[in-house]
């Protein structure tokens, strides 16, 4: 008996002292160490809840799960923030941060159709790279804006892997890249021939046919608005949320 109530006490002297304990999986991810994981910094700066950011980095993922050690952004993750900050009462404008080498050109596509079919004013700002299926993505905001250091790669549609050589298959991809170049042509000032002309140009990639636009040149080209960073895109945001709100402001529609 005297060992069944030593046991017994035992049990109940050592019951864990939260202090002392270290926090759990889901402390940690809310705390600072959290913080360090997520963002490498032990607090994370507030922002003005009237504007949403969105970052598109890496390669786009789309129906292909890329290998784990690549650096992706999925498009089935993108189009749901799309959809709740136009459904948000609290977000007046989005702000879309490039860095991509391209990838999959149908999700690419579907991001960029998203963002151009937005109600809301939106602001594009290319740093780094907006390559590729990029392009389309840069463009399809209000507003595009992209650092003088960036460049944009334009280039023919290319497929991986294993392809039968088909008529079927060219005719294919000849359509598909149409539908590109009209997007792009329709969504900035670039004309058609322009952007086709840079598209099939030899000599300016090795091994491939396209260009590597700058920022200054993609700005002369008209295939962005402005050369700039992130202080010039959230001033053009805030310009163009203010005059989106001016009318309900100034009492309505005038007669």
């Amino acid at each position: 008996m005297k060992d069944d109530q030593a046991i017994e006490t035992v049990y109940v002297n050592e019951t864990p002292d939260p202090a002392t304990q270290p926090p759990d999986e889901g402390m940690q991810s809310n705390g600072t160490v959290g913080m360090m994981k997520e963002f490498g910094q032990t607090a994370v700066p507030t922002v003005e809840p009237e504007i949403y950011c969105i970052t598109i980095i890496g390669q786009i993922e789309g129906h292909i799960i890329m290998p784990p050690h690549n650096k992706t952004t999925k498009y089935e993750h993108i189009i749901p923030q799309l959809v709740a900050a136009e459904q948000s009462k609290t977000v007046k404008g989005i702000l879309i941060i490039l860095n991509t080498v391209g990838g999959d050109v149908e999700a690419g596509l579907a991001i960029a159709e998203m963002i151009a079919s937005l109600s809301k004013p939106t602001v594009t700002v290319v740093v780094g790279g907006g390559h590729s299926i990029g392009v389309p993505i840069a463009v399809s905001s209000s507003y595009s804006i992209i650092a003088e250091s960036a460049t944009m790669t334009i280039h023919p549609i290319r497929m991986n892997g294993l392809v039968i050589g088909v008529p079927q298959t060219f005719e294919y991809m000849e359509k598909m890249q149409e539908r590109v170049v009209r997007f792009v042509t329709s969504h900035s000032r670039i004309s058609p021939e322009q952007f086709k002309d840079l598209m099939f140009k030899t000599g300016e990639l090795n091994r491939d046919i396209g260009t590597a636009v700058g920022g200054t040149d993609a700005v002369s080209f008209g295939l962005m608005d402005e050369v700039g960073g992130i202080g010039t895109a959230m001033s053009k945001l805030n310009e163009l949320i203010a005059f989106k709100a001016s009318p309900a402001e100034a009492g309505g529609l005038t007669q």
